[in-house]
């Protein structure tokens, strides 16, 4: 979690610069880096190396970040949430839009819902219930002590009777690192709430209820191996917590917004940057989430996938609103937005809201 200095820092340079200057500053920092080292576009570099041209696919899930409040402030976190930001918040014509495209898009089979802590939301319950009713499935990507705000008391038995799939945020089994990087009693509280989630029947074999848990580095390095991970992760809390879970997904840290900052100030940028190219993977750009995603701010703005959104670059196609699709399909056969953050999703094994992409 953000120290309480880093928040007023991170405040004031946003109140003074706004966030469009911010993100220019970001953008101009990994241009430098991948000039030091001599490596040109991420686009030119994919054509290079004999790469899939960036082309948007059928779409097939629908991610909606319904508001950037959250109970916590990460300090990975790209979407820059916290308890600060309460004026970024999906109104009901949008979450009604967004129902009405997904009423149209046969090929969408996911709603994927984020923020924030999406639950927080008002129009959460109504997207889920919504889009449960049209039998497109649900995804809540949960910070777990979400579950223990006001009024989330009824949250864990409210996702199992929408058989909502709970892709949950632990960035690691131990309780000193996640509560270096989350804040400090953020592992005991997660804990917690995968126990209350697995006593509804969540990560519990058979029960239909799945819970997958996400990993993302605790510094400027890879991710290791996902099914090495997962097994490290399943024998830990399993035999030390009694947690039940689905699957483990890892997450590369992209390098913009709050860790873009603390690259930034650990004078690691160009080290990282290096460190995505040199492992840069053509076969992981095969699958990456941007060809059949469709991000939707809170706003209602049309992006290519959750990172592009929170740099605000949006897509390309003249229908940039949720209120000027009539399907997803509309925007099939779209060049997709890239940038040189796009290596954080083509190193290694990959990296998407998914998982690794490989």
């Amino acid at each position: 979690m953000a120290t309480d200095d880093e928040f007023q820092t991170a405040k004031t340079r946003l109140e003074t610069l706004g966030q469009k200057a911010l993100t220019k500053e970001e953008r101009a920092r990994r241009r430098r880096a991948l000039d030091t080292i001599g490596v040109p576009s991420f686009e030119s570099y994919l054509e290079t190396r004999g790469g899939k041209a960036l082309i948007r696919e059928p779409t097939t899930i629908l991610q909606v970040n319904i508001g950037l409040y959250c109970n916590q402030a990460c300090a990975h976190c790209h979407v820059e949430s916290s308890p600060l930001r309460t004026t970024e918040v999906m109104d009901a014509a949008t979450a009604q839009a967004v129902v009405r495209v997904l009423k149209n898009s046969s090929n969408v089979k996911t709603l994927d819902l984020t923020g924030g802590a999406p639950e927080l939301h008002e129009q959460f319950r109504f997207l889920v219930r919504e889009a449960r009713a049209l039998g497109v499935d649900v995804i809540d990507r949960c910070n777990l002590t979400v579950l223990y705000e006001e009024g989330q008391e009824d949250l864990p038995q409210f996702l199992a009777e929408n058989k909502v799939k709970v892709v949950a945020s632990l960035p690691c089994y131990s309780e000193a690192n996640t509560d270096a990087q989350r804040g400090k009693g953020v592992f005991e509280r997660s804990i917690a709430a995968l126990r209350d989630l697995n006593a509804v029947g969540y990560g519990v074999e058979g029960s239909g209820l799945e819970l997958d848990l996400m990993y993302n580095p605790g510094g400027a390095f890879l991710p290791p191996a996902q099914e090495n991970l997962e097994v490290a992760y399943r024998s830990e809390l399993r035999d030390t917590w009694g947690v039940e879970f689905s699957r483990l997904f890892t997450l590369t840290n992209m390098p913009i917004k709050r860790f873009a900052d603390y690259l930034h100030r650990e004078g690691k940028t160009s080290e990282y940057m290096s460190l995505l190219v040199e492992n840069f993977n053509v076969a992981a750009s095969v699958g990456v989430m941007c060809r059949d995603l469709i991000s939707v701010s809170w706003d209602g703005t049309l992006y290519d996938c959750d990172f592009n959104q929170q740099l605000d670059m949006p897509v390309r196609d003249e229908k940039k609103t949720i209120f000027d699709l009539d399907s997803c399909d509309d925007l099939v056969g779209s060049r997709i937005v890239a940038d040189n953050h796009c290596f954080g999703c083509t190193a290694g094994s990959g990296s998407s809201c998914s998982g690794a992409t490989i």
